[in-house]
């Protein structure tokens, strides 16, 4: 599918370096994004909503300036550009998020070893709902041959840039899904709940993230398979909220304890340690994990 190219820009609240973030996604495997691209990031997905296919093609200007190269219906474009500023987590001012490695030393590290480094998301939390789906009981490898053949099989292509991309399936069409390779029925049933919820409003990022994190949390357990784990990874890698303390990631507990040379410390001490991480409470262990996992390759 081709479709228009239309234009916008982000103003940047604090650092950010979207190189870093393209590399992250590169890294990322549930985001099947290709090999980073020199001085480009490009993204095809769903726009919230309306559902319609869009893409887009971000370059960094200037430290405080993305432009945002639109490839979707006109009317559409503000849109477009609103939701990759969440995407990249442009839409929360991060000048004060400097002042969190400086109150904590652990943090203060992470940042140096990924400066710019922001959390970067699904495309909407309807799109961390799946993932969450299809990645629960299985290893990493089979989620993401699942959601290759899911995207492939339901999605749609757009020509980027002069890139072809594949889109992630729209609500409607995972609200039917009949069938998927490798996936047992209770998978398809939960994705097409995820889908019928999508299109229901359900998982809109906004009204999830002007929701108190723990009455938003609980809303989320609502829908079927979907555990505290998986809650949390839809309220802070789908929707985007800043300021919540992954209680149920057990890795990023592991890797805490590790930095913070707490061999026996409980989930509540953890949790304790990431209130000095507030407002960014989502970034800092965003981080935390980045570079845990870095260390992690380094030493195999």
């Amino acid at each position: 599918m081709t479709i228009p190219m239309l234009g916008g820009e982000i103003t940047v609240r604090g650092d950010f370096d979207l190189a870093a973030a393209a590399r992250f996604l590169a890294g990322f495997a549930p985001a099947g994004q290709p090999e980073a691209e020199p001085g480009a990031l490009r993204l095809a997905f769903p726009l919230e909503g309306e559902w319609t296919p869009v893409g887009a093609v971000l370059r960094q200007r200037s430290p405080g300036e993305v432009a945002v190269e639109v490839h979707g219906p006109p009317e559409h474009a503000g849109a477009v550009v609103e939701q990759v500023r969440r995407m990249c987590a442009l839409d929360v001012d991060g000048t004060e998020f400097g002042g969190v490695g400086r109150r904590d030393p652990v943090i203060g590290l992470a940042q140096e070893a990924h400066p710019g480094l922001r959390p970067v998301l699904f495309a909407s939390p309807y799109e961390a709902a799946c993932w969450a789906v299809l990645s629960h009981r299985v290893r990493m490898a089979q989620a993401v041959r699942l959601r290759r053949d899911l995207t492939e099989r339901h999605g749609t292509e757009l020509d980027v840039g002069g890139r072809v991309l594949t889109a992630f399936p729209e609500p409607a069409a995972l609200a039917k899904l009949e069938h998927l390779p490798g996936a047992p029925e209770v998978k398809l049933q939960r994705l097409r709940a995820m889908g019928e919820a999508a299109a229901a409003g359900m998982l809109d990022a906004a009204a999830l993230r002007a929701m108190p994190a723990e009455d938003a949390l609980k809303e989320l357990q609502r829908l079927p398979g979907i555990g505290r784990f998986s809650a949390e990874l839809i309220l802070i890698r789908g929707a985007g909220h800043p300021d919540v303390y992954p209680r149920g990631e057990q890795r990023l507990h592991e890797i805490m304890r590790a930095a913070y040379h707490l061999p026996d410390a409980g989930a509540e001490e953890l949790a304790e340690i990431a209130e000095a991480w507030a407002p960014y409470r989502s970034w800092a262990a965003f981080l935390l994990r980045v570079e845990g996992e870095a260390r992690l390759r380094e030493s195999r």
